[in-house]
Protein backbone atom coordinates (compact mmCIF):
# COMPACT_ATOMS: atom_id res chain seq x y z
CA UNK A 1 0.00 0.00 0.00
CA UNK A 2 1.44 3.21 -0.77
CA UNK A 3 1.49 6.15 1.62
CA UNK A 4 -2.03 7.70 0.46
CA UNK A 5 -3.63 4.45 0.98
CA UNK A 6 -2.43 3.81 4.30
CA UNK A 7 -3.77 7.13 5.43
CA UNK A 8 -7.34 6.32 3.62
CA UNK A 9 -7.30 2.91 5.97
CA UNK A 10 -6.29 5.11 8.99
CA UNK A 11 -9.05 7.73 8.29
CA UNK A 12 -11.91 4.76 7.74
CA UNK A 13 -10.68 2.93 11.15
CA UNK A 14 -10.51 5.87 13.03
CA UNK A 15 -14.33 7.17 11.31
CA UNK A 16 -15.55 3.45 12.31
CA UNK A 17 -13.81 4.07 16.23
CA UNK A 18 -15.31 7.34 16.23
CA UNK A 19 -18.86 6.17 15.77
CA UNK A 20 -18.35 3.44 18.39
CA UNK A 21 -17.55 5.78 21.20
CA UNK A 22 -20.60 8.02 19.69
CA UNK A 23 -22.66 5.52 20.21
CA UNK A 24 -21.24 4.04 23.60
CA UNK A 25 -21.58 8.09 24.52
CA UNK A 26 -25.26 7.70 24.45
CA UNK A 27 -25.47 4.55 26.62
CA UNK A 28 -22.72 6.45 28.85
CA UNK A 29 -25.32 9.32 29.04
CA UNK A 30 -28.07 7.21 30.70
CA UNK A 31 -26.10 5.35 33.05
CA UNK A 32 -24.33 8.84 34.36
CA UNK A 33 -26.29 9.14 37.53
CA UNK A 34 -25.12 5.16 38.59
CA UNK A 35 -21.32 5.51 37.32
CA UNK A 36 -21.22 9.89 38.86
CA UNK A 37 -21.81 7.97 41.85
CA UNK A 38 -19.60 5.31 42.32
CA UNK A 39 -16.97 7.70 41.02
CA UNK A 40 -17.28 10.22 43.94
CA UNK A 41 -18.27 7.33 46.53
CA UNK A 42 -14.45 8.36 47.93
CA UNK A 43 -15.46 11.34 48.85
CA UNK A 44 -18.45 10.73 50.67
CA UNK A 45 -16.20 8.76 52.62
CA UNK A 46 -13.67 11.37 53.41
CA UNK A 47 -16.56 13.57 54.37
CA UNK A 48 -17.37 11.40 57.50
CA UNK A 49 -14.17 11.98 59.08
CA UNK A 50 -14.09 15.69 57.56
CA UNK A 51 -15.60 18.53 55.70
CA UNK A 52 -15.11 17.96 51.90
CA UNK A 53 -17.77 18.11 49.06
CA UNK A 54 -17.27 18.24 45.77
CA UNK A 55 -17.64 21.59 44.49
CA UNK A 56 -19.11 22.69 40.69
CA UNK A 57 -17.55 25.80 40.30
CA UNK A 58 -19.09 27.39 36.90
CA UNK A 59 -22.57 27.41 35.17
CA UNK A 60 -21.41 24.86 32.62
CA UNK A 61 -19.70 22.81 35.25
CA UNK A 62 -22.26 19.67 35.75
CA UNK A 63 -22.69 19.68 32.31
CA UNK A 64 -19.28 19.14 31.72
CA UNK A 65 -19.23 16.24 34.10
CA UNK A 66 -21.92 14.84 32.76
CA UNK A 67 -20.27 14.97 29.28
CA UNK A 68 -16.80 13.51 30.04
CA UNK A 69 -18.28 10.98 31.79
CA UNK A 70 -20.71 9.74 28.55
CA UNK A 71 -17.70 10.00 26.61
CA UNK A 72 -15.42 7.99 28.79
CA UNK A 73 -18.63 5.33 29.06
CA UNK A 74 -18.22 5.20 25.24
CA UNK A 75 -14.78 4.65 25.36
CA UNK A 76 -15.07 1.92 27.54
CA UNK A 77 -18.40 0.33 26.20
CA UNK A 78 -16.51 0.41 22.63
CA UNK A 79 -13.55 -1.02 22.90
CA UNK A 80 -14.40 -4.04 21.01
CA UNK A 81 -15.20 -1.35 18.27
CA UNK A 82 -11.79 0.28 18.03
CA UNK A 83 -9.16 -2.35 19.33
CA UNK A 84 -10.56 -4.41 16.47
CA UNK A 85 -9.93 -1.00 13.98
CA UNK A 86 -6.57 -0.82 15.70
CA UNK A 87 -5.66 -4.20 15.41
CA UNK A 88 -7.19 -4.37 11.27
CA UNK A 89 -4.79 -1.12 10.64
CA UNK A 90 -1.73 -2.84 12.05
CA UNK A 91 -2.18 -6.60 10.35
CA UNK A 92 -2.14 -5.65 6.87
CA UNK A 93 0.91 -7.27 6.42
CA UNK A 94 0.38 -10.67 7.69
CA UNK A 95 -0.01 -13.77 5.71
CA UNK A 96 -3.29 -15.23 5.01
CA UNK A 97 -2.81 -17.61 8.16
CA UNK A 98 -1.52 -15.32 10.58
CA UNK A 99 -4.61 -12.70 9.80
CA UNK A 100 -6.60 -15.37 11.51
CA UNK A 101 -4.36 -14.30 14.63
CA UNK A 102 -6.41 -10.99 14.33
CA UNK A 103 -9.20 -12.60 16.14
CA UNK A 104 -7.44 -13.70 19.06
CA UNK A 105 -5.76 -10.76 19.58
CA UNK A 106 -8.65 -8.38 19.82
CA UNK A 107 -10.53 -11.41 21.76
CA UNK A 108 -7.41 -11.64 24.29
CA UNK A 109 -7.26 -7.54 24.58
CA UNK A 110 -10.79 -6.71 25.10
CA UNK A 111 -11.37 -8.64 28.59
CA UNK A 112 -7.70 -7.73 29.21
CA UNK A 113 -8.72 -3.88 28.98
CA UNK A 114 -12.00 -4.62 30.93
CA UNK A 115 -10.17 -5.99 33.37
CA UNK A 116 -7.48 -3.15 33.58
CA UNK A 117 -9.76 -0.55 34.01
CA UNK A 118 -12.00 -2.53 37.15
CA UNK A 119 -8.38 -2.80 38.26
CA UNK A 120 -8.16 1.09 38.13
CA UNK A 121 -11.88 1.26 39.53
CA UNK A 122 -10.36 -1.17 42.75
CA UNK A 123 -7.71 1.26 43.81
CA UNK A 124 -9.41 5.07 42.91
CA UNK A 125 -10.52 4.79 46.51
CA UNK A 126 -7.38 4.31 48.19
CA UNK A 127 -5.43 7.04 46.04
CA UNK A 128 -8.32 9.39 46.22
CA UNK A 129 -8.47 8.93 50.00
CA UNK A 130 -4.62 9.00 50.57
CA UNK A 131 -4.00 11.74 48.94
CA UNK A 132 -6.87 14.10 51.11
CA UNK A 133 -5.33 12.39 54.14
CA UNK A 134 -2.92 15.35 53.98
CA UNK A 135 -5.46 17.79 54.26
CA UNK A 136 -5.09 19.10 58.28
CA UNK A 137 -8.31 17.88 59.72
CA UNK A 138 -9.23 21.58 60.56
CA UNK A 139 -9.29 22.09 56.64
CA UNK A 140 -12.11 21.64 54.52
CA UNK A 141 -11.66 20.05 51.01
CA UNK A 142 -13.58 22.02 48.49
CA UNK A 143 -12.91 19.55 45.49
CA UNK A 144 -13.25 20.60 41.68
CA UNK A 145 -15.82 18.36 39.98
CA UNK A 146 -13.71 18.09 36.81
CA UNK A 147 -10.44 17.99 38.20
CA UNK A 148 -11.40 14.96 40.41
CA UNK A 149 -13.59 13.34 37.56
CA UNK A 150 -10.50 14.00 35.02
CA UNK A 151 -8.49 12.50 37.34
CA UNK A 152 -10.12 9.26 38.48
CA UNK A 153 -11.46 8.42 34.85
CA UNK A 154 -7.43 9.25 33.15
CA UNK A 155 -6.15 6.60 36.21
CA UNK A 156 -9.01 4.06 35.07
CA UNK A 157 -8.29 3.88 31.73
CA UNK A 158 -4.53 4.33 32.01
CA UNK A 159 -4.18 1.00 34.14
CA UNK A 160 -6.56 -0.05 31.09
CA UNK A 161 -4.68 0.31 28.61
CA UNK A 162 -1.73 -1.08 30.37
CA UNK A 163 -3.38 -4.51 30.95
CA UNK A 164 -3.05 -4.81 27.11
CA UNK A 165 0.55 -3.64 26.01
CA UNK A 166 1.66 -7.23 26.59
CA UNK A 167 -0.88 -7.90 23.64
CA UNK A 168 0.74 -5.09 21.52
CA UNK A 169 4.12 -7.25 22.29
CA UNK A 170 2.86 -10.13 21.11
CA UNK A 171 1.28 -7.99 18.02
CA UNK A 172 5.37 -6.38 17.45
CA UNK A 173 6.84 -10.50 16.89
CA UNK A 174 3.85 -11.36 14.86
CA UNK A 175 4.76 -8.42 12.14
CA UNK A 176 8.41 -9.24 12.58
CA UNK A 177 9.42 -5.85 14.56
CA UNK A 178 10.49 -7.85 17.92
CA UNK A 179 11.34 -11.81 18.66
CA UNK A 180 10.72 -13.28 21.64
CA UNK A 181 14.50 -13.20 22.61
CA UNK A 182 14.19 -9.23 22.46
CA UNK A 183 11.83 -9.19 24.44
CA UNK A 184 12.89 -11.40 27.20
CA UNK A 185 16.04 -9.40 26.87
CA UNK A 186 14.59 -6.61 28.52
CA UNK A 187 12.43 -7.93 31.22
CA UNK A 188 14.73 -5.88 34.13
CA UNK A 189 13.42 -2.76 32.54
CA UNK A 190 9.59 -4.37 32.16
CA UNK A 191 9.81 -5.00 35.55
CA UNK A 192 11.22 -1.47 36.60
CA UNK A 193 8.68 0.32 34.40
CA UNK A 194 5.31 -2.17 35.57
CA UNK A 195 6.49 -1.23 39.03
CA UNK A 196 7.18 2.48 39.12
CA UNK A 197 3.90 3.01 37.17
CA UNK A 198 2.29 0.70 39.83
CA UNK A 199 3.92 2.95 43.11
CA UNK A 200 2.57 5.98 41.09
CA UNK A 201 -1.20 4.83 40.51
CA UNK A 202 -1.26 3.62 43.69
CA UNK A 203 0.57 5.40 46.51
CA UNK A 204 -1.30 3.70 49.30
CA UNK A 205 -0.09 3.35 52.94
CA UNK A 206 0.63 -0.13 53.03
CA UNK A 207 2.01 -2.08 49.24
CA UNK A 208 -0.76 -4.24 49.01
CA UNK A 209 -2.93 -2.33 46.34
CA UNK A 210 0.70 -1.82 44.69
CA UNK A 211 1.59 -5.42 44.29
CA UNK A 212 -2.29 -6.51 43.59
CA UNK A 213 -1.95 -4.55 40.68
CA UNK A 214 1.67 -5.18 39.55
CA UNK A 215 1.36 -8.92 39.89
CA UNK A 216 -0.78 -9.67 36.87
CA UNK A 217 0.84 -6.86 35.13
CA UNK A 218 3.99 -8.84 35.73
CA UNK A 219 2.20 -12.12 34.85
CA UNK A 220 0.84 -10.89 31.45
CA UNK A 221 4.41 -9.80 30.58
CA UNK A 222 5.93 -13.14 30.33
CA UNK A 223 2.71 -14.73 28.96
CA UNK A 224 3.58 -12.13 26.05
CA UNK A 225 7.09 -13.33 26.02
CA UNK A 226 6.20 -17.07 26.28
CA UNK A 227 4.05 -16.32 23.21
CA UNK A 228 6.33 -14.94 21.32
CA UNK A 229 8.85 -17.77 21.97
CA UNK A 230 6.27 -20.07 20.46
CA UNK A 231 5.36 -18.30 17.69
CA UNK A 232 9.12 -17.52 17.06
CA UNK A 233 9.54 -21.66 16.91
CA UNK A 234 6.55 -21.89 14.47
CA UNK A 235 8.36 -19.48 12.12
CA UNK A 236 10.99 -21.14 12.27
CA UNK A 237 10.01 -24.82 11.54
CA UNK A 238 8.19 -23.00 8.67
CA UNK A 239 11.05 -21.60 7.02
CA UNK A 240 13.34 -24.60 7.20
CA UNK A 241 10.73 -26.86 5.82
CA UNK A 242 10.28 -23.63 3.02
CA UNK A 243 14.17 -23.86 2.24
CA UNK A 244 14.14 -27.59 2.28
CA UNK A 245 11.28 -27.62 -0.23
CA UNK A 246 12.61 -25.57 -2.52
CA UNK A 247 15.74 -27.23 -2.27
CA UNK A 248 14.58 -30.53 -3.27
CA UNK A 249 15.18 -31.16 -6.91
CA UNK A 250 11.96 -32.25 -8.90
CA UNK A 251 11.21 -35.26 -10.44
CA UNK A 252 10.14 -35.30 -14.06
Amino acid sequence: MSLGQHLIELRKRLFRSAIGVVLGAVVGWIVYPWVWDGLRAPIEIIAESRNAVLNYQGITTAFDVHMQIAIYVGILVSSPIWLYQLFAFLVPGLTGREKRYTFGFVFTAIPLFLAGCAAGWFVVPHIVILLNSFVPPEDASFIEAKDYLGFVLKLILAVGVAFVLPVFLVLLNFVGVLSGRTILKGWRIAILTITLFTAIATPAADPFSMFLLAIPMVFLYFVAVGVAYWHDAVAAKRAKRLDSDLGTPSIA
